[in-house]
């Protein structure tokens, strides 16, 4: 089965997000302590991100537990051994299947030694993985956030960040000019602010709302997507 852990922050990151951030200082008031799993294995966190990619949580989190319940333990070996129909038969679309193949076949070759990415900076883990079949900057980022644990990453990227920073600041739009002095305030513990953000964008705080401009279509099928 599947180990699973607790991002783990404390006082010393919350501290300096309170001083550097009075909106924030107060969302983490109010919210509280965050706990978010994370996967250790790096391998493991990787497959289950691309099975995650552009669907609900829920569909997520169903496709995950058949595959943990049918596999017992998910490991390049495993991956490699399986076709491309059979994982399709746990609800992947054949495209993340073959994704999820290729990821399996790299490390088997040794292409891809993914214990190095332990060693590697945000940029360089970002650029190595971006080389891969399906993996863009979102799910690298994610993959440091919710395996490695690594601390300063805020993803432009992620729709439902932009929704929590529009709410918590009161923007109409989040550019990245913008954005870029929010993770300039936040670091090096962005990840750590990344955490209240999702939640309030989650519902977290009662009366909170998005400042996105509702006649907009685009930004009416963003908040769409952002519910998955």
């Amino acid at each position: 089965m599947t180990d699973y852990n607790i991002f783990v922050y404390n006082e010393t990151e919350v501290s300096y997000l309170k001083k550097r951030d009075k909106r924030l200082a107060e969302v983490i008031e109010k919210v509280g302590p965050i706990e978010r799993e994370v996967i250790p294995d790096i391998f493991v966190a990787l497959i289950n991100l691309i099975v995650g990619q552009q669907i609900s949580t829920k569909a997520h989190k169903t496709i995950w537990k058949k595959m943990v319940t049918a596999l017992g333990k998910i490991t390049p070996h495993v991956i490699n051994e399986l076709s491309e129909e059979k994982l399709q038969q746990f609800g992947i679309t054949f495209k993340k299947a073959t994704y999820i193949k290729s990821v399996a076949q790299r490390v088997l070759s040794g292409e891809l030694d993914i214990e190095s990415l332990r060693t590697m900076s945000d940029e360089d883990v970002c650029s190595k993985l971006v080389e891969l079949d399906g993996i863009g900057t979102w799910t690298a980022e994610m993959l440091m956030i919710f395996s490695m644990q690594r601390r300063n990453i805020l993803s432009f990227g992620d729709l439902a960040l932009l929704r929590g920073m529009r709410m918590v600041y009161h923007h109409k739009v989040i550019n990245k000019q913008l954005f870029d002095r929010y993770k300039k305030r936040f670091s090096p513990y962005a990840s750590i602010a990344s955490l209240y953000l999702w939640a309030v964008a989650g519902g977290a705080i009662e009366g909170m709302e998005d400042y996105a401009p509702t006649s907009n279509k685009y930004n009416e099928s963003r908040r769409k997507r952002e519910k998955r």
